[in-house]
């Protein structure tokens, strides 16, 4: 086993509204007092990165290797030193190799193995993407992936975007029991996806949260929030904790 790897090988600001009725019979909304956030997803791929992603308010972390590749499974080690170290949950990605989402049976097995090795060090879940030949989300590899996870939220990662029809994959993928799916609205970014992200949010209803990523940054995270409706967004941190705490102010206070 090598330490490289696990194995081997709306509108804003946004909040919850009350309906009042007056006698006359006219009706009025007002913003009751709970406020309802934003959450911020860091991207991550060091422990120098996670810290600063926790020092810029990240209220959650998904933690890679690779990220230039779009992310693969991270160092056992890795994700031992960053558990123990941050006190926000933290994902961990389950992607053996860059490339396609197509994967062999050897590639499940080893996936299947790295989610075990994430759990038992006490990551919070696992962040997966599997697709079939044609393009579409592999139900069958996806169910065994959630079959080990305890339980735990998995979330779908961007393979989403690489799909045929993102709406017809989150049917699928909430069938299924997967908690999240983070997309760019199968647009080079969030910004430019946010209709078909939009569309998602209102396909996916209670069933999974859809998680906007791709380009998020402090000058556009605000728009993607008021047009995709979305109330997760998620940006690589790059070890800059400013650029964190800039998208959650800039998300948090969207107008």
């Amino acid at each position: 086993m090598s330490d490289r790897r696990l194995t081997a090988g709306a509108s804003g600001p946004l909040f919850q509204y009350a309906i009042t009725r007056s006698r006359g019979g006219s009706v009025a909304l007002h913003p009751s007092a709970r406020h309802v956030s934003v959450l911020v997803e860091a991207a991550v791929e060091s422990l120098d990165d996670a810290l600063a992603a926790v020092s810029g308010g990240a209220d959650r972390l998904e933690l890679c290797a690779d990220l230039d590749a779009g992310g693969t499974t991270p160092a056992r080690a890795l994700v031992a030193d960053v558990l123990a170290r941050v006190s926000v949950p933290v994902l961990v990605m389950i992607r053996p190799r860059p490339g396609d989402f197509v994967y062999t049976r050897a590639e499940l097995d080893r996936m299947r193995d790295d989610i075990a090795i994430a759990l038992d060090l006490g990551a919070t879940g696992v962040v997966v993407g599997a697709l079939d030949a044609s393009g579409r989300v592999d139900a069958m590899a996806t169910r065994e992936l959630l079959a080990v996870s305890r339980g735990r939220p998995v979330t779908f990662h961007r393979a989403i975007d690489e799909t045929p029809d993102p709406l017809a994959a989150v049917d699928t993928l909430a069938s299924l029991g997967v908690a999240r799916v983070l997309s760019s609205g199968a647009a080079p970014t969030a910004l430019e996806g946010a209709d078909t992200l939009a569309a998602m949010v209102a396909r996916a209803g209670d069933a999974l949260r859809v998680v906007a990523g791709g380009g998020v940054r402090a000058h556009s995270v605000a728009a993607i929030v008021r047009r995709a409706h979305v109330r997760e967004v998620h940006a690589r941190c790059e070890a800059d904790a400013a650029r964190i705490r800039s998208i959650r102010q800039a998300a948090t206070t969207a107008v």
